[in-house]
């Protein structure tokens, strides 16, 4: 039987990232996350969106990148952000000896989708399957700035994952 464990969602930061450094040189970049579910008010018959609050990691991961760099860079309080991940299951046992549970994503890849403060284009991100023409490639952590309003150009080429031809099928 197959098991599948994906996360895409489109959502705001509630809070700037929180940084911590490991001593062999990994990081990870913990940080708010919250998207809307819609449902109709049966009193009023309005739709309002119901807030699903969350919590996400990001980390250097060697050869796909510096995600938590990037974050840690540009994620503020409020981005508006498209990720994708996974679901991990965090367990603790609490001070009171209480067994304790949450469901955490640990980011895969995002992309910023806001205007940037300084006047530039929307969007903006970071994959995992950049550009070729960007000349760094995914391992490099490489982020690709959007192309500005009148600069659209062709579509750009993609560099294969380097783990696709690790698959068995």
């Amino acid at each position: 039987m197959a098991n599948l464990n994906k996360v895409m969602l489109i959502g705001r930061l509630t809070r700037d990232p929180e940084v911590r450094s490991f001593s062999n040189g990994g990081k990870v970049a913990k940080f708010g996350f919250a998207v809307n579910n819609r449902r109709k008010n049966s009193q009023t018959g309005q739709w309002e969106d119901e807030p699903v609050w969350l919590d996400c990691e990001v980390f250097n991961r060697g050869e796909f990148g510096k995600l938590a760099d990037l974050a840690e860079k540009f994620f503020t309080k409020g981005l508006q952000v498209y990720i994708e991940g996974h679901l991990q299951l965090d367990q603790w046992t609490d001070k009171d000896n209480q067994k304790r549970q949450k469901l955490k994503i640990v980011v895969d890849n995002f992309q910023m989708l806001d205007r940037r403060q300084d006047g530039g284009a929307e969007g903006g991100g970071y994959s995992r399957s950049a550009p070729a023409g960007s000349r760094r490639g995914p391992e490099s952590g490489s982020y690709r700035e959007p192309p500005g309003d009148d600069d659209y150009g062709e579509a750009p080429d993609f560099v294969e994952h380097p783990n696709d031809k690790e698959i068995p099928f």
